[in-house]
Protein backbone atom coordinates (compact mmCIF):
# COMPACT_ATOMS: atom_id res chain seq x y z
CA UNK A 1 0.00 0.00 0.00
CA UNK A 2 1.56 3.36 -0.91
CA UNK A 3 2.27 5.97 1.77
CA UNK A 4 -0.39 8.45 0.57
CA UNK A 5 -3.14 5.81 0.68
CA UNK A 6 -1.99 4.58 4.09
CA UNK A 7 -1.85 8.14 5.42
CA UNK A 8 -5.31 8.89 4.05
CA UNK A 9 -6.82 5.70 5.46
CA UNK A 10 -5.16 6.14 8.82
CA UNK A 11 -6.10 9.79 8.86
CA UNK A 12 -9.59 8.40 8.57
CA UNK A 13 -10.43 9.76 5.16
CA UNK A 14 -10.25 8.90 1.54
CA UNK A 15 -8.08 10.76 -0.94
CA UNK A 16 -11.02 12.12 -2.99
CA UNK A 17 -12.75 15.20 -1.53
CA UNK A 18 -16.53 15.01 -1.16
CA UNK A 19 -18.68 17.53 -3.01
CA UNK A 20 -19.23 20.72 -1.02
CA UNK A 21 -22.63 21.56 -2.52
CA UNK A 22 -24.57 18.39 -1.81
CA UNK A 23 -25.69 16.49 1.26
CA UNK A 24 -23.88 13.19 1.56
CA UNK A 25 -25.27 10.15 3.34
CA UNK A 26 -22.90 7.28 3.99
CA UNK A 27 -24.96 4.12 4.50
CA UNK A 28 -24.11 2.03 7.54
CA UNK A 29 -21.78 -0.78 6.50
CA UNK A 30 -20.88 0.74 3.14
CA UNK A 31 -17.37 2.11 3.86
CA UNK A 32 -14.59 -0.44 3.44
CA UNK A 33 -12.68 -1.17 6.64
CA UNK A 34 -8.99 -2.06 6.73
CA UNK A 35 -6.62 -3.34 9.37
CA UNK A 36 -4.29 -0.65 10.63
CA UNK A 37 -0.79 -1.33 9.24
CA UNK A 38 1.81 -2.43 11.78
CA UNK A 39 4.02 0.60 11.15
CA UNK A 40 1.24 2.84 12.56
CA UNK A 41 -0.45 0.51 15.07
CA UNK A 42 0.61 -1.90 17.78
CA UNK A 43 -1.83 -4.80 18.10
CA UNK A 44 -4.98 -5.20 16.02
CA UNK A 45 -6.95 -2.11 15.01
CA UNK A 46 -9.52 -1.66 12.24
CA UNK A 47 -9.97 1.70 10.48
CA UNK A 48 -13.24 2.59 8.73
CA UNK A 49 -13.20 5.89 6.79
CA UNK A 50 -16.62 7.57 7.01
CA UNK A 51 -16.39 11.06 5.48
CA UNK A 52 -13.74 12.79 3.40
CA UNK A 53 -12.74 16.45 3.56
CA UNK A 54 -14.27 18.84 1.07
CA UNK A 55 -13.60 22.38 -0.15
CA UNK A 56 -15.23 24.07 2.85
CA UNK A 57 -14.67 21.58 5.66
CA UNK A 58 -11.03 20.52 5.79
CA UNK A 59 -11.68 17.57 8.07
CA UNK A 60 -12.27 13.85 7.78
CA UNK A 61 -14.20 11.45 9.99
CA UNK A 62 -13.54 7.80 10.65
CA UNK A 63 -14.19 5.02 13.09
CA UNK A 64 -11.28 3.14 14.67
CA UNK A 65 -11.84 -0.11 16.54
CA UNK A 66 -9.02 -1.27 18.84
CA UNK A 67 -8.76 -4.82 20.23
CA UNK A 68 -7.47 -5.10 23.80
CA UNK A 69 -3.82 -4.06 23.83
CA UNK A 70 -3.99 -2.25 20.47
CA UNK A 71 -2.85 1.35 20.13
CA UNK A 72 -1.58 3.88 17.64
CA UNK A 73 2.07 4.76 17.22
CA UNK A 74 3.14 8.16 18.53
CA UNK A 75 1.92 10.86 16.17
CA UNK A 76 0.91 14.50 15.76
CA UNK A 77 -1.72 16.31 13.70
CA UNK A 78 -0.80 19.58 11.96
CA UNK A 79 -4.31 21.00 12.54
CA UNK A 80 -5.56 18.96 15.51
CA UNK A 81 -7.82 15.97 16.09
CA UNK A 82 -11.10 15.32 17.92
CA UNK A 83 -11.84 11.87 19.38
CA UNK A 84 -15.23 10.69 20.64
CA UNK A 85 -15.07 7.36 22.47
CA UNK A 86 -18.18 5.36 21.55
CA UNK A 87 -17.57 2.03 23.31
CA UNK A 88 -15.16 0.41 25.71
CA UNK A 89 -12.29 1.86 27.63
CA UNK A 90 -8.99 3.16 26.31
CA UNK A 91 -5.81 4.96 27.17
CA UNK A 92 -4.50 8.27 25.87
CA UNK A 93 -1.07 9.75 26.48
CA UNK A 94 0.46 13.08 25.59
CA UNK A 95 4.26 13.05 25.42
CA UNK A 96 5.80 13.94 28.78
CA UNK A 97 2.58 13.37 30.72
CA UNK A 98 0.99 10.42 32.51
CA UNK A 99 -1.23 8.01 30.60
CA UNK A 100 -4.95 8.76 31.09
CA UNK A 101 -8.01 6.53 30.91
CA UNK A 102 -10.79 7.38 28.44
CA UNK A 103 -14.26 5.83 28.51
CA UNK A 104 -17.35 5.59 26.31
CA UNK A 105 -18.87 9.06 26.02
CA UNK A 106 -15.58 10.92 26.59
CA UNK A 107 -14.47 13.57 24.10
CA UNK A 108 -10.77 14.32 23.60
CA UNK A 109 -9.42 17.39 21.77
CA UNK A 110 -5.77 17.12 20.67
CA UNK A 111 -4.31 20.50 19.61
CA UNK A 112 -2.12 20.87 16.54
CA UNK A 113 1.40 19.53 16.93
CA UNK A 114 0.86 17.69 20.24
CA UNK A 115 2.68 14.33 20.23
CA UNK A 116 0.41 11.57 21.55
CA UNK A 117 -0.95 8.04 21.21
CA UNK A 118 -4.31 6.44 21.97
CA UNK A 119 -5.83 2.98 21.98
CA UNK A 120 -7.54 0.26 23.99
CA UNK A 121 -6.55 -0.76 27.50
CA UNK A 122 -4.77 -4.08 27.96
CA UNK A 123 -8.08 -5.80 28.86
CA UNK A 124 -10.87 -3.82 27.15
CA UNK A 125 -11.55 -3.11 23.49
CA UNK A 126 -12.22 0.52 22.57
CA UNK A 127 -13.84 2.23 19.61
CA UNK A 128 -13.67 5.91 18.81
CA UNK A 129 -14.75 8.30 16.12
CA UNK A 130 -11.87 10.47 14.97
CA UNK A 131 -12.24 13.82 13.25
CA UNK A 132 -8.90 14.88 11.84
CA UNK A 133 -8.26 18.34 10.49
CA UNK A 134 -6.03 19.21 7.55
CA UNK A 135 -3.26 21.76 7.11
CA UNK A 136 -2.88 21.85 3.34
CA UNK A 137 -3.07 18.22 2.24
CA UNK A 138 -1.67 16.74 5.47
CA UNK A 139 -3.55 15.50 8.53
CA UNK A 140 -1.09 13.27 10.43
CA UNK A 141 2.63 12.82 11.05
CA UNK A 142 3.42 9.28 12.19
CA UNK A 143 6.37 8.60 14.50
CA UNK A 144 7.80 5.68 16.48
CA UNK A 145 5.81 2.83 18.00
CA UNK A 146 4.73 2.98 21.64
CA UNK A 147 6.95 0.46 23.41
CA UNK A 148 5.18 -2.31 25.37
CA UNK A 149 6.77 -1.09 28.60
CA UNK A 150 5.65 2.49 27.89
CA UNK A 151 2.12 1.30 27.03
CA UNK A 152 1.83 -0.63 30.30
CA UNK A 153 3.00 2.22 32.56
CA UNK A 154 0.29 4.28 34.27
Amino acid sequence: MNKKIVSATLGVLSATPAGAQTIEIVANGSPKSASGPSQYFGGHAVVTPLLSPNETTKASLGLVTFSPGARTAWHTHPAGQLLIVSTGQGWFQQEGQARRTINAGDVVWIPAGVKHWHGATATSPMRHYATTYFAGDKNVDWMEQVADKQYGEP
